[in-house]
């Protein structure tokens, strides 16, 4: 059956002014956490009307959920609560968020709808190499592959040996992971002799952002015909709130089940089509932890137009980074994104890369790129790669660097999420510390 329903700019009109009543309501009459942030803000269900009435409610964070630990946000009775998951916090208490019977249906239904959306059938087996437990990956993945019919093949973050093993016994045709985890297993899979053997023709990346030059990276390695990217977050039921199709222009989002703004994270403003800004969610359906303008911190732009694929529901761009990741480096704001951008420009040069920030005895702070070379280039040429990657980055992002050209496989892989930027400087403020200084 098909899992994503026909749809047009009018009937999700309906659907989300329809839907944002209601989480309104419920959240009002159900939260004590929104019936106070509304009574504060001076607003009222009765007032929302509209999604133009949208701005007039008050916007909730990260620290929001910290704060009402261990059951924040909720809008339900205990006994209705069937599963938690969580997220890590920053401060040491975990994000928890509950989940309904129908809040587990309804993630299931969106998952299904992003494996449609990459042209899986129920014939296709489906690696899932993103944890489980109380994290949300593995268990969205699984979900939403049973629901959609696929076989599920539900290793989790397993040693190599393992994954190596399955991929090749199970004739794994679809292998879902994060980037880096991708890109290790590709490396080991070569490693080992055994890339004939394999049969995974599409690849599903989650939970990291990467550079186009590490999924170019593992398209060559593997030889698969597809890497889509899947977005999601544990606040928001968790991975499959969207795909890009196999167009790649974009990621499809499932707008009659959240609201997507892209706002200045500074002034909190919408900002114009096209252009980046922080994803602020609010749900439509979510019944034991709602979201009511829930400040994410990713950093993406709405894509507008209709995708030629033929599927109605609006885009966004992968995820270019997050306003809690920024760094300030010469009193120039930078995203990792922005770096990685570079580096996939410049040929010669491999997926991995590190950013070290230092802070000299003269005051002065300095940024060194480590940058893998890429497989099968010499090293003579490791000066000209290293004043190819500064001139870029002094003439894109505008600031000097120093840059070291690394072997292959030099930097460290990881099973999980590969860390980019390396902060030695100790007491540094970050955009997110003056975008909130700010309000």
């Amino acid at each position: 059956m098909p899992f994503i329903p026909e749809t047009t700019e009018d009937k999700l009109l309906e659907i989300q002014t329809a839907g944002l009543q209601w989480t309104v309501r419920h959240a009002f009459e159900q939260s004590p956490f929104y019936r106070q942030r509304m009574e504060q803000a001076g607003v009222h269900p009765d007032n929302i009307r509209s999604l133009d009435d949208l701005r007039l409610l008050p916007f909730c964070d990260a620290a929001d959920l910290q704060t009402g630990y261990p059951f924040p946000l909720r809008s339900v009775p205990f006994e209705d609560i069937v599963r938690i998951h969580a997220s890590s916090g920053t401060t040491g208490k975990r994000k928890v968020l509950a989940y309904t019977r129908r809040d587990i249906d309804d993630w299931q239904d969106m998952f299904a709808r992003c494996f449609e959306l990459a042209e899986l059938t129920p014939a296709d087996r489906v690696q899932i190499a993103v944890g489980y437990g109380l994290w949300t990956a593995g268990a969205g993945f699984q979900l939403g592959c049973e629901r959609f019919g696929a076989m599920a093949v539900p290793l989790g973050p397993a040693n190599s040996d393992m994954h190596c093993e399955m991929l090749v016994d199970l004739e794994t045709t679809v292998f879902c992971a994060t980037a880096s985890m991708a890109l290790l297993m590709a490396e080991e899979l070569h490693q080992r002799g055994l890339i004939d053997k394999v049969k995974v023709r599409k690849i599903i990346l989650g939970a990291e952002r990467h550079s186009d030059a590490m999924r170019q990276r593992i398209r060559e390695l593997l030889g698969v015909e597809h890497i889509f990217d899947i977005y999601g977050l544990t606040e928001l039921y968790g991975p499959g709130t969207g795909l890009d199709c196999v167009l790649h222009r974009g990621i499809h989002y499932w707008a009659d089940y959240f609201i997507l703004e892209i706002l200045d994270p500074i002034t909190m403003q919408p900002v114009p089509p096209g252009e980046p800004g922080e994803m602020v969610i609010t749900t439509l359906r979510k019944q034991a932890a709602p979201l009511i303008r829930y400040r994410t911190h990713d950093i993406t732009r709405l894509l507008p137009g209709a995708c030629p694929c033929g599927v109605r529901f609006p885009l966004h761009d992968r995820v270019l980074g997050r306003t809690d990741d920024m760094f300030i480096y010469r009193a120039v704001n930078i995203y990792p994104g922005q770096i990685d951008d570079v580096l996939s420009r410049i040929p010669g040069l491999g997926s991995e890369y590190q950013i070290h920030l230092h802070h000299r005895d003269d005051g002065r702070d300095i940024m060194t790129l480590k940058v893998e070379r890429a497989p099968h280039v010499d090293s003579s040429g490791d000066r000209a790669l290293a004043d190819a990657v500064a001139g870029e980055v002094r003439r894109r992002i505008m600031v000097r660097s120093n840059v070291d050209i690394l072997d292959y496989a030099a930097l460290p892989r990881t099973e999980r999420k590969s860390k980019r930027v390396y902060d030695h400087r100790g007491g540094v403020s970050s955009f997110l510390d003056h975008a909130n200084a700010t309000q």
